[in-house]
């Protein structure tokens, strides 16, 4: 199975193989790169643990699209699956403009900015971090909203998470996250917050937490995070704050 669209949680991915044998592989596209910009399929001959953890990867660029990383300043960054970096790309068949629209802020030289942000390995596997807007800055470094829901939903309780920036005196930005509780389970935002100490960096871990009934989303079923930072800005959202 093929996952596009939005990044698939890893913890969904091992609960499709572990129940039903199904391995899910990503790719990557979107309607500017007609539509196929990577396609996730594994080296052969590695270790179940490599290949699961290429697997979470959205894979390779497919021929005829290149692609580079840029920072804020448009410097070119390295594939050294670290760096994160804005996703640019550009081939025969990548949109170079757009129709009647004055759009220069969505092409750079001739390629595309995506608007995804991600790192990029030396063997040219494309791991997607976050969307530009969704990204947190907080205190000067960034923080991946999407690593966060990834391992929010690794707890049995938790059904869907979703994560966005909220403005902090001290930091600027930090997360919050927002999360439906499985049918018939609890879990607490302490209880959470102790099953992330182990799985992300210290700095990362959020403070706040809301409990919602249902994630917002768009037309196309993706978390619309614009309609939960306007419930948060309105105050309809109990946060929690842990110290």
């Amino acid at each position: 199975m093929v996952v596009g669209g939005a990044a698939c949680p890893p913890s969904l991915m091992k609960a499709f193989h572990e129940k039903y044998g199904v391995h899910i592989s990503q790719a990557w596209g979107m309607t500017e790169t007609s539509p196929l910009g990577t396609s996730g399929r594994p080296d052969a001959g590695l270790s179940p643990e490599d290949e699961f953890d290429l697997r979470c990867t959205q894979g390779r660029f497919v021929a005829g699209v290149r692609a580079r990383l840029v920072d804020d300043a448009g410097t070119v960054l390295p594939w050294d699956g670290k760096t994160v970096g804005e996703l640019e790309v550009r081939g025969p068949w990548i949109t170079g403009s757009y129709y009647r629209a004055d759009a220069d802020d969505k092409f750079d030289d001739g390629w595309l900015r995506t608007g995804d942000v991600g790192t990029i390995s030396e063997n040219g596997y494309l791991r997607l971090t976050d969307r530009s807007k969704d990204i947190i800055k907080s205190g000067g470094e960034w923080i991946s909203s999407v690593e966060l829901e990834n391992q929010v939903m690794g707890h049995p309780a938790v059904r869907e998470a979703a994560v966005i920036g909220v403005p902090d005196p001290k930091w600027d930005e930090r997360p919050l996250v927002a999360v439906v509780v499985r049918e018939g389970a609890s879990v607490t935002a302490e209880e959470l917050k102790e099953f992330l100490d182990s799985r992300v960096a210290h700095w990362q871990l959020p403070e706040r937490w809301t409990f919602i009934d249902e994630v917002p989303k768009t037309s196309v079923g993706k978390y619309d995070k614009k309609r939960l930072r306007s419930s948060h800005a309105d105050g309809a959202l109990e946060v929690i704050e842990l110290v």
